[in-house]
Order: structure tokens, then C-alpha cells, then sequence
């Protein structure tokens, strides 16, 4: 495959079910009806395929940020002794896992279909979770963690997936109710874990794990079907070339050419690295989303030693401070539930019914110039000591702050990069998996030479710097798409 190219010919994909060109017939959806197209699946079943990416999504999340509030007695337990570098890396390292993934899961996605390769990463999923529950040393338990984490094909397969099925003008929705429920997760696992952790150990809350992901993969099993269009209509074709022995049927996707299948893997793990170099657009999208993102792993592994060592809370009540995160995380995501959509249509219309994915960014924009401000709040009322309430507050603008800027960026990504989206949010995941990986590592050291307050406004300073990003996308957007193959308009 030629990766300069566009996936489909240019000015518009063919449409019809067999179309002749010399001793070619192409083979595409049915204009008029087509029950194979993921865009015309009812619409009951098109939600609950998103509920089970969503019920997916949660459970990582849940596996993810569950150990969190017993991180540090985690380590204790097997180490013997307290180490704070190896607790926080015992959070982060599941976010290395995720960057190197994704440059498997993505790709493989778009050569081989949606379905197979999710349920072979979920399978891996729950490997890794084994791995870590039977781990009698930390070296093993953060090697586990980081397999588990290169087992995540939510990130970068769930916005992919509701890309598929839905059009430009109803994705907001279906993007934000799936965003949702690692939120559940998030508000679940730090409170079962912590509660659960402290009356049993923390080896059950990777069991409860084991068990919500095994039920996930099951129900893939069973209902999921299908969704990515080259793979279906590939699938056709050689369905109709096997009952007719004609080998004229072929599909706008494919290209002339002899690669191997190991060579074609080969091209579409590095197709990635390729979409991000052509597109300076993504480029610094990628820089403001990772910096962003990463406060939510600033914020995970200080907030436990905030509230143990400063207010004296217990383990389980440190699980139970996290549900304040996931209010503001459910706000944001009500927010741009009823919001995002709106504000697409309205500026869709505004510039003559085109297509416009840069009416996805206001709330970026927002998120994007708020995100300092709670940051710095968020820093200096643990400095100060100020009452817990005031810390949980600022908690709960974290969520909101981070969500509103994080969705709406990446549906954008997903409409400005259409059948390529699965490898531009790879690359994003990629840059927001090393942030999430490696800022959080920095910011003890930090806050020890500089103090909380001080090591926070630092943090602030940066965020606030990158802060234009947005704005700048949606100013210059249509301008800049022009300069990628991948996200040219015809």
C-alpha cells in the first residue's frame, strides 16, 4: 500500500455494489441499503456496542487505578520496606505499556479488522492481570502491569470503533457516553480497591479485575461484529470472487502491489510514526493533549500521600476522596454530552454544510486555559494546609478540566483523520502515554526541592504556555489539514 495515498480514490468513494473498471468490478456498500454497513446497523445495536466498549473501557480503568490508594503497601508488602520512586512506577508503568501498544493494536486493526484484534489484546489483558496476581516480587508485578498496559486496545480502538459506526454529526454523543465509564472505573477502583485492599489484600482486587474482564470478553465474543469498512468490503470481495471464480472483484482499498503479509504489517505499524510526521496539525495537538493528560497521574499518585500524610486519612478513606475526581471527570463528560454535538452542527452550518471536524475544539479551548488555573489551586491548598475540602474541590475541577479538554480533542482527531484515525490516535496515545509514564516520576523531586505549592505552579506555567494549542487549531485547522495526505480534502 502506497502510504502517500489516500485510502479512497479521490473525488469520493465508489459507491454500489460492483462497479466495472476494464476486468475490475469494485465492490462497495449499497447506496440504497446495506445491512453489512456499520452506518445503517439499528441504532439499538450500534449503543450496545458502544455499552460494551464503554463496560471495557471501565474495567481497565478499574484494573489501572485500583491499586493506586495501596500502591505504597504494595510495595511494602513485597519489598519489605517503603520506596515512593517504585510505588509511583508501579502506577505509571501501566502508561509505558499503553504507548508501546497501541503501535501494535492500531495498525493490526486496520489490516486485519477490528475483531480479531481486539479480543486478542483483551486475551493478553487478562494474561496480564494473572501475571500480577500470582507476582512475589515488584520487579514481576511492574512487569506485569506494563504487559497489561500494552494490552489496552480502548484507547486507541473505542474512538475508532464509534467512528465507524456513527456519522460526523451524532459521534459527539456516542464518544462522550463512551467516555463515561472509565470514569466509573476510575470512581470504583480506587474506592473497592481501597476498602477491599484493607480488609483482604490487594491481591482480591486483582481478581474482581480478572473476573469483569473475562465477562467483557465473552459478551466480544459473542456480539461484537465487524465494524471496520476496508475489512468488510475485503471480505466481500473474496466471498465473490470464491462463488463467481472471477478474480476481477477488488475494493477501493486495494492497491497494486506484491508485499508480503509481513512486509504490509510491517508498513502499517510504521504508519503511525508517519501520520504524525506529515501532520504538523497533530504534531502539537499531541504535545498540548499529553501535558494535559498527565495531570491525571500528577494528581493519582500525589493525592494519596496529600491525604495520608497531611490529613491522616486511611487507605479506604483515601479510595473513597477519588469519587471527588470522578464527579468533575461526570461533569465534563455531561458537559460535552450536550454541548459537543450542539456546537458541531451550529458551526458545520456556519461554514456551508462542509464538513468542519474544528467545531469539535471549543471546549478544548476552554479545558485548555482553565487547566492551569486548577492545577496551581490544586498545589498550594496542599502546601498551605488548608482545609480537605478545599483540596477535594480543586480534585474535582481536575476531572472536569481534563475531560473537557481531552474529549473533544480526540473526536476531533477521529473526524479529521477519518479511516486513519486508529494511527493518528495511536500517535497521540503514544506522546500521553510517555507524559503519563514519566512527569509523575518528576514531580517528587520537585516538590522536595521547591515544595508543593511551588513545584505545582511550575506545572501551571507550562500548561499555561501550551495553552493556545487549541485555539490555534481551530483558527488555522483547515489550513493545516491541506499540508497531510491523511487528512487532505479531496
Amino acid at each position: 500500500m502506497d502510504e502517500r495515498q489516500p485510502l479512497l480514490d479521490p473525488p469520493h468513494e465508489r459507491h454500489g455494489r460492483d462497479h466495472s473498471n476494464g476486468k475490475d468490478h469494485f465492490v462497495d456498500f449499497d447506496p440504497e441499503g446495506d445491512q453489512d454497513n456499520p452506518l445503517e446497523w439499528s441504532k439499538r445495536y450500534r449503543w450496545f456496542i458502544v455499552l460494551l466498549l464503554a463496560f471495557m473501557a471501565m474495567t481497565v480503568t478499574f484494573t489501572c487505578i485500583g491499586i493506586v490508594p495501596v500502591a505504597g503497601a504494595v510495595v511494602k508488602d513485597l519489598e519489605g520496606h517503603r520506596d515512593k520512586s517504585a510505588s509511583v512506577l508501579l502506577v505509571t508503568i501501566w502508561e509505558l505499556g499503553e504507548a508501546a501498544g497501541p503501535l501494535f493494536i492500531a495498525p493490526l486493526s486496520e489490516i486485519f479488522g477490528r475483531w480479531p484484534t481486539y479480543n486478542a489484546a483483551n486475551a493478553l489483558f487478562v494474561v496480564g492481570i494473572l501475571i500480577s496476581v500470582f507476582s512475589q516480587s515488584i520487579d514481576l508485578l511492574i512487569f506485569s502491569r506494563f504487559l497489561t498496559g500494552c494490552a489496552v486496545a480502548t484507547n486507541v480502538l473505542n474512538p475508532a470503533i464509534v467512528g465507524d459506526m456513527f456519522p460526523s454529526e451524532n459521534r459527539g454523543s456516542a464518544m462522550a457516553a463512551m467516555m463515561l465509564a472509565p470514569l466509573i472505573g476510575g470512581a470504583m477502583g480506587p474506592t473497592v480497591a481501597g476498602g477491599l485492599a484493607q480488609a483482604t489484600g490487594w491481591r482480591e482486587v486483582l481478581w474482581l479485575a480478572i473476573g469483569l474482564a473475562g465477562v467483557c470478553e465473552l459478551a466480544f465474543i459473542l456480539f461484537f461484529r465487524e465494524t471496520y469498512k476496508p475489512t468488510i468490503l475485503r471480505r466481500r470481495a473474496a466471498r465473490l470472487r470464491r462463488e463467481t471464480g472471477d478474480d476481477g472483484y477488488k475494493t477501493a482499498f486495494d492497491r497494486e502491489g506484491t508485499d508480503s503479509s509481513t512486509m504490509t504489517v510491517l508498513k502499517a505499524m510504521a504508519r503511525p510514526a508517519k501520520v504524525i510526521y506529515s501532520s504538523s496539525l497533530l504534531q502539537i495537538l499531541s504535545i498540548w493533549g499529553a501535558l494535559v493528560f498527565a495531570m491525571f497521574y500528577v494528581f493519582s499518585t500525589s493525592l494519596p500521600d496529600m491525604l495520608q500524610d497531611l490529613y491522616d486519612f486511611s487507605p479506604a478513606l483515601t479510595g473513597v476522596s477519588f469519587l471527588t475526581f470522578s464527579a468533575g471527570s461526570i461533569c465534563g463528560i455531561a458537559i460535552c454530552n450536550f454541548v459537543s454535538d450542539w456546537l458541531y452542527i451550529k458551526l458545520e452550518k456556519k461554514h456551508g454544510g462542509r464538513s468542519y471536524p474544528e467545531g469539535r475544539l471549543p471546549l478544548s479551548i476552554l479545558g485548555a486555559f482553565f487547566t492551569p488555573l486548577v492545577m496551581f489551586l490544586y498545589g498550594w491548598s496542599a502546601d498551605r494546609h488548608w482545609p480537605v475540602w478545599v483540596l477535594l474541590v480543586s480534585v474535582v475541577f481536575v476531572g472536569l478540566v481534563v475531560v473537557t479538554s481531552i474529549v473533544p480533542m480526540m473526536t476531533y482527531i477521529t473526524d479529521a483523520f477519518g479511516l486513519y484515525s486508529a494511527s493518528a490516535l495511536t500517535a497521540v496515545l503514544i506522546l500521553r502515554c510517555l507524559a503519563g509514564s514519566f512527569l509523575p516520576l518528576a514531580m517528587p523531586p520537585l516538590t522536595n526541592l521547591v515544595g508543593i505549592g511551588w513545584g505545582f505552579s511550575i506545572i501551571a506555567a507550562t500548561l499555561l504556555a501550551t495553552a493556545p494549542i487549541p485555539a490555534l487549531v481551530m483558527r488555522y485547522g483547515p489550513r493545516w489539514r491541506q499540508r497531510s495526505n491523511y487528512t487532505m480534502e479531496p
